[in-house]
């Protein structure tokens, strides 16, 4: 029903020369598809308010609601081309006086947990980026046209946005942060299995898939109105970094049915883990932290295990955050599996010595698009040691990439094995003794069927073979120019 009207606002962000990419197309739909929903949402409030004998107070004043400044209507409901404006008028009036009008709901607010308070961090994080005032009024009409009245609407509008999300992660790199594929986080909920009352966590959310996918997964077990309730207020939390990410994650939450996302726009490994109480603590923590970052020293103080390694630091961040019998799923670049450096050492020994890590999901080349790394997903709990980690070795059978991504079928096998911790040729279990014996309390993938050992090569070996081909190619040259 909605896509072509999503095609159409694509055609025209490509038509602005403010606007460069994929990250940009998806901000710039986010703010606008944000508004409308604001706008739908505010509608039905005065309906619920009225079929209650009470007053609703509008959040937003009259000259700023949608059907005032980006949409108004005529008398017979479509849109009053006199009334509406366009060209340097409304780039002038979204620039100058809306964007700082939404900005300041930040200081008006009650509380981080207020729909005021994350009008005020959208419209604070965010810039509109769209120049020309002609091409604006062409997207707002579209935008104009969706509708987020049922459950019909939302559900086709959140599947729409996920598409623009894969999108943005198969532009390049950058995205690629935002994007971790939707079949992976299903067979990861699926196997850490949330129940309802209980907490979920992200601390490094990117798009919120983690969180919508656990929310798609608890839906249907919700049966009473005191279920929802919870599912929509007290079950979803979330902290991101960057501007953009936080932007999409709210509006990714809201069209999956979560009206005022618990996303907190913060630099999670700023927090001091020896603060961390009881109280601030998750039943269950799902993520992919980034991989590959560099923080600084002031922030590296705020862990027992100093390291550089962004992704290294979050694993122990989670590990502290999970309360006693907590339990996790975790994406890690599969190198943290053997890394010989002393960070590395020290974060496996206190994972198996802390923590119950019963599974390790390694998974192919061509997972994550663009990456360029292989990942592994690390189930533990938090309170017992490890006794026995089961592994499973994801193999499709095929070359992973843009036009053979990963899918559900893919990871069925693995699903129904891990529920026994069954053995297969893809799949073996280690004695957590065998694991602490080996010198580094080295994890690596070692199939014992005959798959495929993954073996990390030195830096240096690395460089020898470089050169060795170097040479060779050189040698190969010489003999084709003595033919000439």
């Amino acid at each position: 029903m909605f896509e072509q009207t999503f095609k159409n606002i694509d055609d025209a962000l490509r038509k602005e020369a403010g606007c460069a990419s994929e990250l940009d197309y998806t901000e710039q739909t986010s703010w606008l598809l944000f508004l409308k929903y604001l706008d739908a949402l505010e509608h039905q409030k005065v309906m619920e308010a009225g079929l209650e004998g009470r007053k609703y107070s509008f959040v937003l004043d009259p000259q700023y609601r949608w059907d005032a400044w980006a949409a108004p209507k005529d008398q017979h409901g479509k849109l009053d081309h006199n009334a509406a404006q366009s060209g340097i008028d409304l780039i002038e009036f979204v620039n100058l006086k809306l964007f700082p009008y939404l900005h300041g709901f930040k200081q008006k607010a009650t509380g981080p947990d207020t729909l005021e308070y994350k009008i005020g961090q959208i419209f604070g994080e965010i810039k509109n980026k769209i120049q020309s005032g002609y091409i604006l009024r062409d997207i707002i009409d579209h935008i104009d046209e969706l509708r987020f009245n049922s459950q019909a609407e939302k559900h086709e509008l959140s599947h729409l946005y996920e598409a623009k999300i894969r999108n943005m992660g198969n532009a390049g790199r950058n995205g690629g942060e935002y994007y971790t594929p939707r079949p992976l986080i299903r067979a990861m909920v699926r196997v850490v299995n949330p129940k309802i009352g209980e907490t979920i966590y992200d601390g490094a959310v990117g798009s919120a898939g983690f969180l919508c996918e656990a929310y798609d997964y608890l839906r249907p077990h919700a049966k009473k109105a005191a279920d929802l309730k919870t599912l929509q207020e007290s079950t979803f939390y979330g902290i991101e970094k960057k501007s953009l990410a936080y932007v999409i994650a709210i509006m990714n939450m809201i069209l999956h049915g979560i009206e005022t996302p618990n996303i907190v726009h913060a630099n999670t490994l700023s927090f001091n883990l020896a603060d961390v109480q009881n109280k601030d603590r998750y039943d269950v923590i799902l993520a992919n932290p980034p991989f590959g970052g560099k923080e600084r020293p002031e922030v590296q103080q705020n862990f027992a295990i100093k390291t550089g390694e962004t992704a290294f630091l979050f694993l122990q961040h989670f590990i502290k955050m999970l309360k006693a019998g907590g339990r996790a799923g975790v994406v890690i670049k599969n190198t943290f599996l053997s890394n010989t450096d002393n960070a590395s050492v020290s974060l496996r020994k206190l994972l198996l010595e802390s923590c119950n890590l019963h599974t390790v999901l390694d998974c192919p080349g061509g997972t994550f698009q663009g990456a360029g790394v292989k990942t592994v997903v690390l189930f533990f709990e938090i309170g017992s040691p490890t006794r026995n980690t089961w592994y499973y070795q994801l193999d499709p059978g095929r070359n992973m990439g843009k036009t053979n991504p990963l899918n559900d079928a893919d990871l069925a096998e693995f699903i129904e094995l891990q529920k026994t911790f069954a053995d297969s040729p893809k799949s073996w279990s280690v004695d957590a003794f065998a694991l602490s014996a080996v010198e580094g309390y080295d994890l690596s993938v070692k199939n014992p069927n005959g798959g495929e050992a993954v073996v990390h090569r030195s830096p240096q070996l690395i460089m020898d073979e470089i050169a060795a081909l170097d040479a060779e190619s050189a040698e190969v040259l010489g003999n084709i120019r003595t033919l000439l």
